[in-house]
This record gives C-alpha cells, sequence and structure tokens, in this order.
C-alpha cells in the first residue's frame, strides 16, 4: 500500500516548500528530505507544526497561531488531525485542546485536496463561517449567536492575548517536555505497572 504512504510523502514535501512555515517533528538531527524519508521508514507517525495567520478582515486577522498536523496512515483517504496549539476562541475549536471539530473536517474532507489546501481554504472559512450549531466551544457558539459583536470582541481579545508571534513561539514549548515523556511511556504494554506515586510498602 505504497500510495498513501507517497500522497503523504508528496504532500509534507509541498508544505515544506511552500511560503508557510513548517515545523517536522522527529527531524531534529536529519535534512528536511532524510526526516521525511526516516518517518516513513520507521513507521514514525506523520505529525508537524505549520504557523498559520488569522484571515484578513476577520476578528483573527493579525493572529498567528501554531497548528499541530498529524495525518493518518490512511491519509488522504482519512481526514488528518488538526489542533491549534497556541488558544483561539472559535465555536468550532475547543479552547483548551485546540482540536478542530471531527464533523467539520470530515464533512468537508475530500482525499482531492491536500495538505496546502487545509491552509489556505479550510481553516480560512472556518474561522471566517463559524458552525455554531455544532459546536466544542459551547461559550463562543452562545456569544457568537447571542451577541456577535461581543464575540467579535473576545475573538480580538484572545488574538491580542494568545496569537503573537511570542506566543506562537511559546506554544507548546513547556509541554514538549513531557509529550516526549508521554511517548516513550506507551510504548510498553505492561499492564501490571503500579500508577504513579504509590510506593511499596517496605
Amino acid at each position: 500500500m505504497s500510495s498513501p504512504r507517497r500522497r503523504i510523502e508528496t504532500d509534507v514535501m509541498k508544505m515544506l516548500m511552500s511560503d508557510y512555515e513548517v515545523t517536522l517533528v522527529n527531524d531534529n538531527m536529519h535534512p528536511l528530505s532524510e526526516a521525511v524519508d526516516k518517518s516513513f521508514t520507521h513507521g514514525i507517525r506523520q505529525e508537524f507544526y505549520v504557523r498559520f495567520k488569522g484571515p484578513e478582515e476577520t476578528p483573527f486577522q493579525g493572529g498567528l497561531w501554531k497548528v499541530h498536523v498529524e495525518l493518518p496512515d490512511q491519509y488522504p483517504y482519512k481526514s488528518p488531525s488538526i489542533g491549534f496549539v497556541n488558544r483561539i476562541f472559535h465555536p468550532n475549536i475547543d479552547e483548551l485542546s485546540g482540536s478542530v471539530c471531527l464533523d467539520v473536517i470530515n464533512q468537508t474532507w475530500s482525499p482531492m485536496f491536500d495538505m496546502i489546501n487545509i491552509f489556505e481554504v479550510f481553516l480560512p472559512q472556518l474561522l471566517r463561517y463559524p458552525n455554531p450549531t455544532d459546536p466544542l466551544n459551547g461559550e463562543a457558539a452562545a456569544l457568537l449567536m447571542r451577541e456577535p459583536k461581543s464575540y467579535d470582541a473576545k475573538v480580538k481579545e484572545y488574538v491580542a492575548k494568545y496569537a503573537s508571534k511570542e506566543a506562537a513561539d511559546e506554544a507548546g514549548a513547556e509541554s514538549d517536555d513531557d509529550d516526549d515523556m508521554s511517548s516513550v511511556g506507551s510504548f510498553g504494554d505492561d499492564e501490571d505497572e503500579e500508577p504513579a506515586g504509590q510506593m511499596e510498602e517496605v
């Protein structure tokens, strides 16, 4: 099944060659193309971060977000997982985890799309035209439906507070070490381990 693998390689390389700032996960000591090759040959899940600017003429304008993208093995037949690392106030994006509503992605996703479409069409459209009837953030959805001007003001407040270049640079930095630790811990299938924090009696 080399077709999905080839498609992933092609789409990731297109992103790397685009105007977007892309950071591959697990590429610390390898040139970009070697990192992509190594990810596939060793079965490492393909994930990366992309810097995304808020669309103009929206309350998100001027914001800069670090967006985490993870491509499933079945990509492009299965949609990518997308999440905002620094906070954003939007009905279809979970405020704490940054996850984008799967229903929204799956309803619009097609294998004809590539990663460039996500950042040039899908995310800008999502921010321009939120769907408050299928919310991940109930507060944002309610505010948008009841008081659109207050919603816009809250979005702008979040942009100023959480979506600056500095905030995007720092986003996820404190959790990177935790992510590495949790991924190391997930390799074992040993169910006999005691929960953390418990000690044997002496």
